[in-house]
């Protein structure tokens, strides 16, 4: 009796929440499409629009594509939802995110929905009003196994792009240009020691149809960064994911951005689009089968590639949004994106005021809303209280020594500077402190749930085996010991391997010999 009422409560909890959160009532349905980008887009009645809807006080454009991300603004359900507040949606694609950017800055949008990364790049004259989601998984770089069994890892794709330079072949990377696509080859080539895109002939396709078909027909490409439903067909192909973006699941964010104009003269307008698309995301977080089964209709996909999508995007509820606004989350995005931008010549870092890109006043009532009702229901539905959250309690996982020691190997991190120590000894000088706080800022944009990091040591061929063999070891534990203490929450794992390992065609005995290796593994995920 005890479990039946309590399942009536969480019943009845569950429905008013239903009601509340979508302030009408009804049931969301997500329409997606089956990337980023289409090689020919759709036409724009595609989409309903309500720009004409005689209850329409003020009709917002906003530009988009057709990202599934994005679909909720394009529903019906939605625009309806928004019409009974007097605002009009009338949503368009626009592929090239330059021009997307500047239609905020000459009026022709009032509204658009970008990557973090292209909002950073193109800066048009607007603010963040909004977080959409970050891929965890649904965007991913994958070597081309079926066709070169050899490629594993990055590690391997290095030897391979040296192998073929030698017998006068090229070997080529293909992505969608100017996508989360594009962004990931520069977090590669930025992040890793053993990736550099200046090695490879970059093709740039469309969409990842394209480049999916290129990575199986042409016998150049040994690389391709794609998005779901592509990676799992190549997965299924037998090719390797090295890289998605589960690993640094903060890297790709999608925001919405209203221009300056709208925000001075319809403020309750772009307040009444942003908190019922709200209410709309965070009662479909009641039924996440809800967007897989509108994923599988829309993209004419399996039911298991509509899944795959669907795990790989994670929405952000409004109180996930409020709190990465006022938390400083948001700040340390903008600075770590707009690095990667500049260290791969695309922009120039931001370092001071990010809160000036963003603001958080018009997300701020629904997330007040969801937080009261969270408080309402948290006693008979704590698992739907946790969702709307959004925090995951569950513990980093700890893999023993001897898995990790086994764990497939992603790539090796790039030092950004020197770490040194004083001579014939272990302990850190004073000037490789900066080093090592930069290098675990690196650290912590990698996953610990998918990524370990084992921790090399070496020296040149000077002295006896053993000594080297044992002070090799006592640097590399060092190393390790001091990220321990800069919040790196990840396994870390520490070997010393003397002077057995000069790099090649070095002299063994060459100071450049005595060096930090920090190698990625993978302990899950992919």
């Amino acid at each position: 009796m005890r479990t039946k009422n309590n399942e009536g409560l969480v019943l009845v909890s569950s429905l008013v929440v239903t009601i509340l959160l979508l302030g009408i009532g009804g049931t969301l349905v997500l329409r997606s499409g089956m990337g980023k980008h289409l090689s020919t887009p759709p036409p724009s009645s595609r989409y309903s629009s309500t720009a004409h809807h005689p209850n329409a006080k003020v009709t917002l454009s906003v530009l988009g594509d057709t990202f599934s991300g994005y679909s909720t603004l394009r529903a019906n359900t939605f625009q309806s939802a928004l019409i009974e507040r007097g605002v009009g949606v009338k949503y368009d694609d626009e592929f090239n995110q330059l021009t997307r950017a500047r239609a905020i800055n000459n009026g022709k949008a009032d509204i658009i929905v970008t990557s973090l990364d292209q909002f950073l790049r193109h800066k048009p004259q607007g603010k963040i009003v909004g977080l959409i989601d970050r891929t965890v998984g649904a965007d991913a770089v994958v070597l081309n196994t079926r066709r070169f069994p050899q490629l594993k890892s990055l590690g391997d794709l290095e030897k391979l792009v040296s192998q073929r330079r030698h017998q006068g072949q090229t070997t080529k990377i293909v992505f969608a240009g100017d996508t989360p696509s594009e962004f990931l080859a520069m977090v590669l080539d930025t992040s890793f020691d053993n990736f550099n895109l200046a090695d490879l002939e970059i093709a740039t396709v469309a969409d990842a149809s394209l480049a999916t078909q290129k990575l199986k027909d042409d016998a150049n490409v040994a690389v391709a960064i794609l998005w779901e439903p592509f990676v799992h067909q190549a997965k299924q192909q037998g090719n390797t994911v090295v890289l998605s973006s589960a690993d640094v699941p903060k890297t790709i964010v999608d925001v919405i951005v209203a221009s300056q104009p709208i925000m001075n003269s319809q403020p309750k307008a772009v307040q009444a689009f942003i908190e019922t698309y709200y209410q709309r995301i965070d009662a479909t977080l009641q039924d996440p089968n809800q967007l897989v089964r509108q994923i599988a209709l829309d993209g004419k996909l399996t039911q298991s590639e509509a899944k795959a999508v669907n795990r790989g995007i994670q929405f952000f509820t409004s109180v996930e949004a409020q709190e990465w606004m006022k938390s400083g989350q948001l700040d340390q995005r903008i600075k770590s994106i707009s690095s990667i931008l500049a260290l791969a010549g695309k922009g120039t870092p931001v370092t001071d005021n990010p809160q000036s890109l963003y603001s958080a006043i018009y997300l701020s009532p629904v997330a007040k809303r969801t937080k009261t009702l969270m408080q309402a229901i948290a006693i008979d539905n704590p698992e739907l209280a946790k969702r709307l959250r959004r925090r995951s309690t569950a513990p980093v996982p700890q893999p023993k020594t001897v898995a990790i020691n086994q764990a497939p190997a992603v790539g090796h991190l790039k030092v950004r500077g020197e770490v040194k120590f004083q001579t014939g000894s272990a302990e850190l000088t004073g000037d490789s402190a900066a080093t090592l706080q930069q290098l675990a800022q690196q650290i912590r944009e990698f996953s610990p749930n998918t990524i370990g990091i084992q921790i090399q040591g070496h020296t040149s061929r000077t002295g006896t085996a053993a000594l080297n063999q044992k002070l090799s070891a006592q640097r590399a534990a060092a190393v390790e010991r001091y990220l321990q203490t800069q919040q790196v929450n990840h396994y870390l794992t520490s070997e010393g391997l003397g002077y057995s390992k000069p790099l090649p065609g070095s002299d063994p005995a060459s100071p450049l010999n005595q060096r930090t290796v920090i190698r990625l593994v993978r302990i899950g995920g992919a």
